[in-house]
C-alpha cells in the first residue's frame, strides 16, 4: 500500500439534479464544456492533476498548497464571468473544498480521509465559494493577500470528529477565459521596443516569422495503460529537442505546447496563440514489445496536411520511430541544415528502451515537491546508467538532480554544497564527453561555474549551448541566467528575450531572468513591473521580493519599499544581508557593492 501527503481539491455543479431534469443533454454538453475549456486547463496550468470525474463532480490533487489554493480561486474567479447571458439560477456554479491530509494510492486513484474530508469541506462551501481546512489554511496563510473567515469546527457526516474550517474570500477580479487571455493575463509578457525603453506592457510578437516554425503537440497516449502517459510525453520531448538544435527552425519549447495536453485542440487557434505556422501532432500506441506511432504534420494557416505517417515497429526501435519523424518533418519544411547540424540533430541518444525510460520517469520526479520523489528521480537517474553507462542524457539528469540539490537542499557548511556542486559539473563534462552536442548539459555546466565564480567559464559554456541549440528555450533561458551574473546583463536580456518567444508560455523562473537584467541595466521602472508579475505568478519566492524591495528603494518608492521587505520576511523571518550577499556571485564589484546598499536603502536587516 503506497501513501503519501498531498493536497486534495474536490469540487461538484451546485443544483446539477435541478438542471439535468430540465434539459439533460443541454446540461450535460455544458457541464463537458465547463471541465474541457476551464476546470481541467486551469489544474494543469497549477501543476495538478485530475484524479477522476464523478457525475457532477471532480477530485484533483496538487503538490503544492499554495497552487492548489490559487487554482481553486482562478476556477471561481472565471465562473464568475462564464456564461452571462443565462440568468443566475441557469447558470453552472461549482462548490470547491481544499484539504492537505495523508492519501492512500491505488494505480492513478486516491482514498484515505484526507480525501473524505476534502469532500465534506466541498459540501459546506457556498455556490461559488471554497472552503479549506486548518491544514490548508496554516500553510498558506502569509503567504498569500487572501483573506479568510474562521468558520469554527463543523459537524460533517461520516467523520467522527468535526472538522476546523475556513472560508476564502475570494477576489472579485475575474480570470481570463480563453487560452489566449490566459496567455496575455497569465503568461508574463512584454514589449521592449527598441531595446532601450522601458517595459510598456506585457506583449510578445506572436507574428508568424519569415523561416519556417512549428510547435510539437503532446502525442496522445492510446495505450490501455495510463501510466503509460510518460512515454508518450518523452517520444514528444524528444522531436522537440532535436528540431530545436537547428537555426533556420523556430520551435516552440514543451512548456507552451503541453498546455494543450488531454485537449481537442484547433491548430488554427494553435498557430495565433503560439506564433507558428506549422504544428505535428500524433498518437503512441504501446503494447507489450510492439509500438503504434502515428504523426501529421498540418499547415496551421490553410489546415493542409503537410506529411502523415503511422509507423507499427518493434519497441526497441522506437528511437528510429522518432528520428524519421524529425527527418520527414525536416524535409516537409524545406529547412537547409548548417554545416555540423545534422550531426547534432541526431546525436546524443541511447539504444536501451529501458534506460530512456528511467530517465523520463526520473525526470517527472524531479519536479515535484517532496525530498523523497527527488531521491527517487537519483536513484532513476543511476539505474539508467546501470543500463547504458554512455547514455548522455542520464549523466545530464544526474547533473541536474545534484545542482538542484545544490541551490535548493539544505547544507550545514558551503564546502558541502560546493561538493555538491562538483558532482554536478562531473556529471554534465561526462554527458558533453559522451555527446559534444548537448546544449543543456553546456548550459548547465555554465550555471555551475557561475556559482563556483568562474566568470570566463561560465559565459563560454553558455555561448556554446547557444550555438548548439539556438531555438531551444531552456537552454537559452539557462544561459542567459549565467551571463547575467558574468557581467553581461544586455546580452542576457536579448537571450531571455529570445527564450520568451520560443516559450510563449514561459515558467516563472524565466522573468526572475529578465527582471535581473533589467535591474542590472539599471532600468528600475522595468524591473519593478517583471518582479511584480514575477511574484504574482510565484508568490512563495523570497529571492524575486527582494528584487523588487532593492528595485524600489533605487527609485525612492520608500513605502512600497518597506511593503516589499515585510513581506519577504513574512517568508523568511531570519533573512539577513551579510549572510543574502555571501552567497551572491556577481562578477563587478560595483554591481555587488550597489546591490548590497540597495538591500539596505530597502529596510532589510543586517
Amino acid at each position: 500500500m503506497e501513501r503519501r501527503l498531498t493536497t486534495i481539491l474536490a469540487a461538484d455543479v451546485v443544483g446539477y439534479s435541478r438542471l439535468m431534469g430540465k434539459d439533460e443533454a443541454t446540461t450535460l454538453r455544458r457541464l463537458k464544456s465547463l471541465r474541457k475549456e476551464l476546470v481541467q486547463p486551469k489544474i494543469s496550468e497549477r501543476k495538478g492533476r485530475v484524479v477522476k470525474l464523478m457525475g457532477d463532480g471532480l477530485l484533483a490533487e496538487f503538490p503544492s498548497v499554495v497552487e492548489a489554493v490559487q487554482c481553486a480561486i482562478d476556477i471561481q474567479q472565471s465562473m464568475q464571468e462564464r456564461e452571462p447571458e443565462l440568468p443566475d439560477e441557469e447558470r453552472l456554479r461549482l462548490r470547491i473544498g481544499l484539504n492537505l491530509g495523508d492519501i492512500i494510492v491505488e494505480g492513478s486513484d486516491i482514498y484515505g480521509d484526507g480525501v473524505n474530508v476534502a469532500a465534506r469541506l466541498e459540501a459546506l462551501a457556498d455556490p461559488g465559494g471554497i472552503c479549506i481546512s486548518r491544514t490548508v489554511f496554516d500553510h498558506v496563510k502569509g503567504k498569500t493577500e487572501l483573506e479568510f473567515q474562521d468558520l469554527g469546527m463543523q459537524e460533517v457526516k461520516n467523520l467522527p470528529e468535526p472538522i476546523p474550517t475556513y472560508r476564502i474570500n475570494i477576489p472579485t477580479a475575474p480570470s481570463p477565459e480563453s487560452h489566449e487571455t490566459r496567455r496575455r493575463d497569465q503568461e508574463s509578457k512584454s514589449s521592449f521596443g527598441d531595446g532601450h525603453s522601458e517595459i510598456e506592457g506585457f506583449e510578445i510578437d506572436l507574428s508568424l516569422p519569415d523561416n519556417p516554425s512549428i510547435a510539437v503537440l503532446p502525442f496522445t497516449n492510446m495505450s490501455d495503460d495510463p501510466d503509460q502517459e510518460f512515454f508518450s510525453d518523452g517520444i514528444t520531448e524528444d522531436i522537440i529537442t532535436a528540431l530545436s538544435k537547428i537555426s533556420s527552425l523556430l520551435v516552440v519549447a514543451r512548456n507552451s505546447t503541453f498546455t494543450y495536453k488531454g485537449q481537442a485542440v484547433d491548430v488554427k487557434q494553435v498557430s495565433k496563440e503560439q506564433g507558428v505556422r506549422y504544428v505535428l501532432e500524433g498518437s503512441v500506441r504501446k503494447a507489450g514489445n510492439r509500438v503504434r506511432v502515428t504523426a501529421q504534420l498540418i499547415d496551421a494557416t490553410t489546415g493542409h496536411h503537410a506529411w502523415a505517417e503511422r509507423y507499427d515497429r518493434d519497441l526497441e526501435d522506437i528511437f528510429a520511430v522518432q528520428d524519421e519523424i524529425t527527418r520527414e518533418v525536416v524535409v516537409a519544411l524545406d529547412v537547409r541544415l548548417r554545416e555540423g547540424e545534422q550531426a547534432r540533430v541526431w546525436s546524443g541518444g541511447t539504444k536501451n528502451v529501458k534506460a530512456w525510460e528511467c530517465v523520463r520517469l526520473g525526470q517527472e520526479a524531479l519536479n515535484r515537491v517532496r525530498l523523497e520523489e527527488r531521491i527517487e528521480a537519483r536513484r532513476l537517474f543511476e539505474q539508467a546508467l546501470e543500463l547504458d553507462k554512455n547514455y548522455p542524457m542520464a549523466w545530464f539528469s544526474l547533473a541536474g538532480f545534484y545542482f538542484h540539490e545544490a541551490e535548493y537542499g539544505t547544507y550545514g557548511t558551503e564546502s558541502e554544497r560546493e561538493a555538491v556542486i562538483e558532482s554536478s559539473m562531473a556529471c554534465a563534462f561526462k554527458a558533453i564527453e559522451l555527446d559534444p552536442s548537448s546544449a543543456d548539459a553546456y548550459a548547465l555546466l555554465g550555471l555551475c561555474h557561475l556559482s563556483k565564480r568562474n566568470y570566463a567559464e561560465a559565459i563560454a559554456a553558455s555561448e556554446k549551448a547557444i550555438t548548439l541549440a539556438p531555438n531551444q528555450a531552456e537552454s537559452l533561458a539557462m544561459a542567459a541566467a549565467a551571463l547575467n551574473k558574468s557581467g553581461e546583463p544586455a546580452k542576457s536580456f536579448d537571450l531571455i528575450r529570445k527564450a520568451m518567444r520560443l516559450c510563449p508560455l514561459y515558467p516563472s523562473w524565466y522573468l526572475s531572468v529578465l527582471a535581473t537584467s533589467c535591474r542590472l541595466l539599471h532600468r528600475y521602472e522595468a524591473a519593478v513591473a517583471v518582479y511584480k508579475e514575477a511574484i504574482k505568478r510565484n508568490p512563495e519566492n523570497s529571492i524575486q521580493r527582494i528584487g523588487l524591495a532593492v528595485s524600489l528603494a533605487e527609485l525612492d518608492r520608500e513605502e512600497d519599499a518597506k511593503r516589499a521587505v515585510a513581506a519577504v520576511l513574512r517568508l523568511d523571518p531570519k533573512f539577513s544581508i551579510k549572510r543574502y550577499v555571501e552567497r551572491l556571485s556577481y562578477r563587478d564589484p560595483a554591481e555587488l557593492d550597489r546591490f548590497e546598499k540597495g538591500l539596505r536603502k530597502a529596510g532589510l536587516p543586517e
